[in-house]
């Protein structure tokens, strides 16, 4: 059993190891975090571009300083529009340079760092593709869902939820649809932009800088991976265990009788001449009454005419045992045995028959000397068949004893006397 123990541990070990690795791994790659500068080397690559109210009689300003290693620019609202805006808009692009959709639905947040002189409200839009009202050739027909945040002379972070924006009502209104008709996909994303609100600074620039732009979100599929991976490999380990665990058990349990059967009387009582007729007596009584239920010390002393310390003496001289202990050891092989060999008897039947009255008791003792129930040790014993075994051993009475396993298994039976 020791050499299992030992597999089996070592076995366990390099499957936790891999186990690690492979979660580390996999939750790793789980976490999106997708930079957006530079641009030309982001995931995602974009064109910088300025979009102002001028198509509406304004004369707002947008002024880029720097679109290369973060975003610096500068807005100027005119109040000659109905509504000033200013802006400054990431085109996506492919890699000829043209306009492309791109998808933005795995990512969850955009995260950046900004600063604004003066203090600001600013605005932040995802144009977005919409089945029901877009048209190419109408920018206005892209659905605009948009959300803003303040920013103010210190930097400070801030995250966007790019999957809780809201849809202006003048777009829903454009298109005839409900308040309710909120929802939006990022499957089919154009531009993001970076604007004025209706509480910025009016005749007065505004200078704004953005550092650490990114897309951060959550690649699920990786622990389903993971999932998937640890249910096989641990699925396999599991089955592997419990196999080799019932064939170690197997073996160790027929060592242990093969190793018990010498030191039991009814094998070798009538093969061999005792030098002492005391111990060939005390063993032959031993071997011939060891069924009787009432046999006990007292009852033997009074059969042979023997002291009970002579008794005991040669017991101990002979075997290592006491009385007590040795009568177990004989009726508990020979119920091992019959557990082996008759299937049709039952627990209490083979208990009765090698002499003890309570099956609770002889289950206790069993238990203690093969470490598993009789019932146990019938399931696992014949689980293997026994016709490829070696010969058997002949007790007195013509009783078959057990063949035992000849090289069947590798096992190491580790239980002392």
């Amino acid at each position: 059993m020791l050499d299992f123990y030992y597999k089996a541990t070592i076995r366990l070990l390099g499957l936790l190891l891999v186990s690690a690795v492979a979660a580390f791994v996999c939750v790793r790659h789980t976490y999106l975090d997708v930079p957006l500068l530079p641009p030309d080397a982001a995931k995602f690559p974009w064109d910088a571009s300025p979009h102002t109210d001028n198509h509406q009689g304004g004369l707002s300003t947008v002024k880029i300083n720097d679109a290369r290693f973060n975003l610096d620019f500068e807005l100027n609202l005119s109040e000659k529009a109905q509504y000033p805006f200013a802006s400054i808009s990431l085109l996506f692009k492919d890699d000829n340079g043209q306009p492309k959709m791109v998808d933005l639905s795995a990512y969850s947040r955009l995260s950046f760092l900004v600063k604004c002189s003066p203090a600001n409200v600013l605005s932040f839009i995802a144009t977005t593709v919409d089945e029901k009202a877009t048209t190419p050739e109408n920018y206005l027909s892209f659905r605009t869902p948009m959300t803003y945040f303040s920013c103010d002379e210190d930097w400070s972070r801030i995250e966007l939820d790019l999957h809780h924006l809201e849809t202006p009502q003048w777009w829903l209104d454009m298109f005839h649809l409900k308040l309710s008709m909120t929802e939006y996909k990022l499957e089919q994303v154009s531009k993001i932009q970076f604007g004025s609100s209706h509480q910025s600074p009016m005749r007065t620039p505004f200078r704004v800088q953005l550092l650490e732009l990114s897309l951060q979100g959550r690649e699920w599929q990786y622990l389903y991976y993971l999932a998937t991976f640890l249910l096989v490999v641990w699925g396999a380990y599991g089955y592997w265990f419990f196999r080799q665990l019932t064939k170690a058990l197997i073996c160790d349990l027929r060592n242990k009788i093969q190793r018990d059967r010498p030191l039991v009387a009814y094998q070798q009582l009538s093969m061999e001449t005792r030098r002492d007729k005391a111990q060939e007596d005390i063993l032959r009584y031993l071997s011939t009454e060891y069924t009787n239920p009432e046999l006990n010390l007292e009852g033997m002393v009074a059969a042979l005419g023997m002291n009970r310390n002579k008794i005991n003496d040669v017991l101990k001289e002979e075997l290592g045992y006491t009385f007590t202990s040795y009568l177990n050891k004989l009726r508990l092989t020979e119920a091992a045995r019959l557990l082996a060999e008759k299937g049709n008897a039952s627990v209490s039947e083979i208990a009765y028959s090698v002499g003890y009255k309570n099956v609770s008791y002889f289950n206790k003792l069993f238990k203690e000397e093969y470490s598993c129930t009789p019932k146990s040790f019938k399931n696992l014993y014949d689980q293997t068949p026994l016709s490829s075994q070696g010969g058997a051993l002949t007790s007195p009475g013509a009783r078959q004893a057990p063949p035992m396993a000849a090289g069947r298994f590798k096992c190491v039976n580790t239980k002392q006397r």
